[in-house]
């Protein structure tokens, strides 16, 4: 069984080791592969081991001893999971590892527009404090989040961990939800979408995305949030109107965003986010802690553990008679 791992670095950037992945089988690790490499590294796979490497039909047609894809990840959009199925391919990903570190960053995030923590200490290392004819000072307002509004929008796993997260400094809790279920969690309200978004002072993506809500943050949403509130997106960068909200911040209808992800990664310099005002962008880092990349790994091996046994788990694209 030859088993290919088409981009690692990202999973493992040299802290975080594949246990017992080599004694699966014949094992090569790539730290990256470019698309005009992808067919040459990947033509005698049985398994391939993919985080962002794109596995397209075209692909996975030119792929014939390909047997088992195993994603890095718990979105799987990188892979054409239905040409997988007719060719018999089944795709397994991670679920469920990333939820307290994701829910952990967006109260990073909450806290730096709420704080700006980061530029008060670059205001600080410039000298400006010890010029600073007072004991104190800001540079922006600092703002409490107890007795604020949060507003979640899919509240899956991660979203009702932040709500948790959330409720803990004492702020209000309402939520959009498609499938309409908000758990067990009884200290949040769910709401319609146009609610929420002219209710909430603060509010964080959690949604998954699909061809119904792609670009669903557009302008028609943003002229109706508060113009004090905020925005956080760590879940998929196609979800934003990427020109409505620049546009939107430049304009004033809300007070400022935190993106952990963007349309194209990385963005290009036409990206029209990358100057709006008030915008802080991170390089869709909230799932990696270690913590977190750890479990992906031993999920990883444990999917292809399953597969070689002939059980596969957590299986995308549900294959007969594998």
């Amino acid at each position: 069984m030859k088993i290919v791992v088409l981009d690692g670095y990202t999973v493992n950037p040299g802290d975080n080791p594949w246990p017992g992945l080599n004694g699966l089988g014949d094992l090569t690790i790539y730290d990256r592969t470019p698309r005009v490499e992808l067919l040459a590294r990947a033509s005698s796979a049985d398994v391939l081991v993919t985080n962002k490497t794109v596995l397209d039909r075209s692909a996975l047609e030119q792929l014939p001893d390909l047997k088992f894809i195993a994603v890095m990840a718990t979105g799987y959009n990188v892979v054409d999971t239905e040409a997988g199925r007719e060719m018999g391919i089944p795709v397994s990903n991670v679920p469920a590892y990333g939820t307290d570190t994701v829910a952990q960053y967006v109260m990073a995030l909450m806290l730096e527009l709420c704080h700006h923590v980061g530029e008060h200490a670059v205001s600080v290392e410039r000298g400006e404090w010890q010029a600073s004819p007072d004991w104190t000072y800001w540079k922006r307002p600092q703002i409490e989040l107890r007795g604020l509004c949060l507003g979640i929008v899919g509240f899956g796993r991660i979203g009702r961990r932040v709500a948790e997260l959330g409720t803990a400094f004492g702020m209000k809790i309402v939520y959009y939800s498609r499938s309409g279920s908000g758990g067990d969690f009884a200290k949040a309200k769910q709401v319609p979408l146009e609610t929420l978004f002219s209710k909430a002072d603060i509010i964080s993506l959690h949604c998954s995305l699909d061809e119904t809500n792609a670009g669903f943050v557009n302008t028609a949403l943003l002229q109706r949030m508060k113009p004090s509130a905020f925005l956080i997106n760590t879940a998929r960068g196609q979800l934003i109107n990427e020109g409505d909200l620049a546009l939107a911040l430049r304009q004033g209808f809300l007070a400022g965003a935190a993106l952990d992800v963007l349309a194209v990664e990385p963005p290009g310099p036409g990206n029209p986010l990358l100057d709006a005002p008030g915008c802080l962008i991170t390089p869709h880092m909230a799932w990696a802690s270690l913590a977190a990349r750890r479990r992906i790994v031993q999920a990883t091996i444990e999917n292809i553990r399953a597969f070689v046994s002939g059980s596969p788990v957590n299986v995308v694209n549900p294959v007969r008679n594998v």
